[in-house]
């Protein structure tokens, strides 16, 4: 490869490709075990740029997005790279995400489209010299990479007078898989509606479809836009697609309008004394406290109910609350069974290479350090 780059030879034949053979392989992150390559086809790729541009956010020639997610993710690969070549517009790239950075690229180049994972969101909305950057060209945003804080979503929205629009996909699925349209209303909190060709369901714990409404199950996903399996792993992927239904780890519900709304990752629900107690939920209650930066829920190993709830939290520069403060906040705001009994503060959360909290690493952390001690409530 080095010495045909070096060379001034020209290709002088072209290789046909089908719709339907391999154009990438996007590793997953491996938290559940060693990565697995997911092969998406050209038809997989080429389709979900062109619907991102032509039908989601209506992407022209004139358009400029500021591309700061990494691009050999599925997120930034799409949605920004491939969808800003399709409809020949300008992507500015930027190397490594800072808050005062992006708003310096935003107000040089007229950026109309930006999208990031919520972390990004947060920081760009808690630099401080946010204020002294012109944002007026800035008319789209996209939110994606893991779920979208409410509070985070509101704030952003009103202050810079955009409409942050949430999407749903995995590198599996090319990854958009479902998004809240432009015309028609936003439901914040949700991943929206599955786009046209690909179909979602709930499934239970024995797989069996869920047709009620606001009843947690796992996603599934079925469409145009599902990868043709794991690199060299037929296990896994027999083991993930079922009848071309791709089973993604996700639970979520559905409302009676059909839009999706993401509880959390199958794996990262937490069993309190046989309750079940899904962390988003409580990580949306803590990003509500004034002081909070930064929040990430985890269960850890308990005695006597199996596992307890635990908190890890950052705070916003010049802001601080004490554990006891932490714990009478969510007490006032959540179930009796949910509040985290532990806290950890840390000046900042571990994050993966696109802004995502990683959960896996605070869990090592924990168990690698955890010692018995009186819990901030031991009461039930």
């Amino acid at each position: 490869m080095m010495q045909l780059a070096r060379s001034n030879a020209r290709l002088e034949e072209d290789h046909a490709t089908n719709p339907d053979d391999t154009a990438v392989i996007l590793y997953t992150s491996g938290t559940t075990g060693r990565p697995k390559g997911a092969e998406l086809t050209h038809f997989n790729m080429f389709y979900n740029a062109q619907y991102v541009a032509s039908r989601l956010l209506g992407i022209e020639p004139h358009t400029v997005g500021l591309t700061c997610l990494p691009m050999f993710h599925s997120f930034g690969q799409t949605v920004l790279q491939n969808a800003l070549i399709y409809a020949g517009g300008t992507n500015v790239l930027m190397p490594r995400f800072d808050p005062k950075g992006a708003f310096a690229l935003m107000q040089q180049h007229a950026v109309s489209l930006f999208a990031g994972v919520p972390t990004m969101y947060f920081a760009l909305l808690h630099e401080p010299t946010a204020d002294e950057y012109d944002l007026s060209a800035l008319t789209t945003c996209v939110s994606g990479g893991s779920a979208m804080p409410v509070e985070v979503m509101r704030t952003f929205d009103e202050k810079y007078s955009v409409n942050i629009l949430e999407g749903y996909g995995l590198s599996e699925t090319s990854p958009v898989a479902s998004f809240n349209v432009l015309d028609k209303p936003k439901k914040p909190g949700s991943i929206g509606l599955p786009i046209w060709g690909v179909s979602l369901r709930l499934v239970d714990d024995q797989g069996r479809v869920i047709d009620a409404t606001d009843v947690p199950g796992e996603i599934c996903i079925k469409g145009h836009n599902v990868m043709k399996g794991y690199y060299k792993r037929p296990e896994a992927t027999n083991e993930s697609i079922k009848d071309g239904w791709f089973k993604t780890g996700d639970v979520a519900t559905r409302d009676e309008d059909g839009y999706y709304f993401i509880i959390d990752r199958k794996k990262d629900m937490i069993i309190r004394g046989g309750f079940n107690v899904y962390p988003r939920e409580i990580e949306e209650a803590l990003y509500r406290h004034p002081a909070v930066a930064e929040a990430a829920v985890i269960g850890i190993p308990d005695e006597r109910y199996g596992e307890e709830v635990m908190a890890v939290v950052a705070f916003k520069p010049g802001r601080t609350a004490t554990i006891e403060e932490l714990s009478e906040y969510c007490k006032e705001h959540l179930g009796g069974h949910k509040y985290p009994r532990r806290f950890e503060l840390r000046e900042a959360l571990p994050k993966g290479p696109t802004g995502k909290i990683l959960k896996r690493e605070l869990r090592a952390d924990v168990k690698a350090h955890l010692q018995p001690e009186a819990p901030a409530d031991a009461s039930t």
